[in-house]
């Protein structure tokens, strides 16, 4: 079993890199199969708070070990939120993990991941060195772009000890709709027909063996109820009251639909193949949580024998149609499917980690 650190400070943080052969870092565990290894885990829990927050700037920095939760809460104070929709906040997700694990919410179909709000980092690297990069301003545009690069590295460059994000100013007032659909085609269809229209939703999204298209409306309180009803008069459906709406996202946010047991993974996709994933997912038995206007398949995956033909098939399928499943908890490979090319990250990984004290995503 790998030994754990649990650094205080920046100081000991860097001694620990430097004293320990191979180690990954490691956030509250709320996606267990990203730090599944054999190296030491460094826990970032003892690195948390927030530094500077600059209201008027719409930017923060904080420590990695932040639960994300704390960082909700001072920005409601000033009306201001993570447009992205960081998951699993209840679950105590931190501001590194949500770096590490680059995985968005349904907001980012209208701003953007997590990629599109980060502006810097410090972290240590391989070497033990502390280094920053990027900066605290939104206009910074000096050298090769590491904070973007580290999101979704799952840990593999570093370990991110500080990171500055811009935020955005709360909408006044969301409505939720439930659009009746035939099939999963015409939602796909009718998605791609709502983000190309006037009423620019911020998100939409289909939940877990549950009929209709939820579409949620951002924006002015006086604009609200008339884009509902407009919208609603074009394509039949209801628009949920606000506590039924918010249970909805909640479950979404904390995949409380995954089944006990299965695999949790993440598939980015593309409205193409969401037809042929579909069949493939219903074949092996999977339930799934189309995110972002169909560019993102959250799926839980039985692995109990009789439970189709299991991960091994469904893998060589994602690989024909040029996709990558990421597991975020069960028992299946880190990532598996298509392997995307590695040159520049192997690159980046012999400047920033030459002896290879992080562990790959393949080993």
């Amino acid at each position: 079993m790998s030994t754990v650190v649990h650094p205080d400070s920046l100081e000991v943080l860097t001694e620990a890199v430097r004293s320990i052969p191979r180690l990954l870092p490691v956030g509250a565990g709320t996606k267990p199969r990203l730090v599944a290894t054999d190296a030491s885990r460094v826990s970032l829990a003892g690195l948390r708070g927030v530094l500077e927050y600059d209201p008027g700037e719409f930017t923060f920095t904080a420590l990695a070990g932040t639960p994300i939760r704390e960082v909700v809460a001072a920005l409601e104070e000033k009306g201001q939120y993570l447009p992205f929709d960081p998951l699993q906040v209840e679950a105590g997700s931190t501001l590194g993990g949500v770096i590490a694990s680059g995985i968005s919410g349904p907001g980012r179909l209208r701003y953007g991941g997590v990629r599109d709000f980060i502006l810097g980092v410090r972290m240590v690297d391989g070497a033990g060195r502390l280094l920053r990069f990027g900066g605290k301003v939104v206009k910074n545009a000096a050298g090769f772009d590491v904070p973007k690069f580290l999101v979704g590295s799952l840990g593999r460059f570093g370990v991110i000890a500080e990171a500055t994000f811009k935020v955005f100013p709360r909408p006044e007032a969301r409505r939720t709709l439930r659009l009746a659909v035939p099939s999963l085609s015409a939602a796909v269809e009718l998605a791609g027909s709502l983000g190309r229209s006037r009423f620019d939703p911020e998100a939409i999204d289909v939940l877990p063996d549950e009929g209709g298209l939820l579409v949620r409306l951002a924006g002015p309180e006086a604009a609200m109820d008339a884009l509902a009803t407009d919208l609603l008069q074009r394509h039949p459906g209801e628009c949920l009251p606000e506590a039924v709406a918010s249970g909805l996202w909640q479950r979404l946010n904390g995949f409380s639909w995954r089944r006990p047991g299965d695999v949790l993974c993440k598939i980015p996709c593309h409205r193409g193949v969401v037809a042929p994933l579909e069949v493939a997912l219903r074949e092996a038995g999977a339930r799934v949580h189309w995110s972002a206007g169909f560019n993102v398949a959250f799926v839980s995956v039985p692995t109990t024998p009789g439970s189709g033909e299991g991960l091994e098939r469904l893998s060589s399928l994602l690989v024909g149609w040029g996709l990558t499943a990421l597991t975020l908890d069960g028992a299946a490979p880190l990532l598996w499917g298509a392997r995307p090319d590695q040159r520049i990250g192997t690159a980046v990984k012999h400047a920033l980690d030459p002896d290879d004290r992080f562990p790959g995503v393949y080993t």
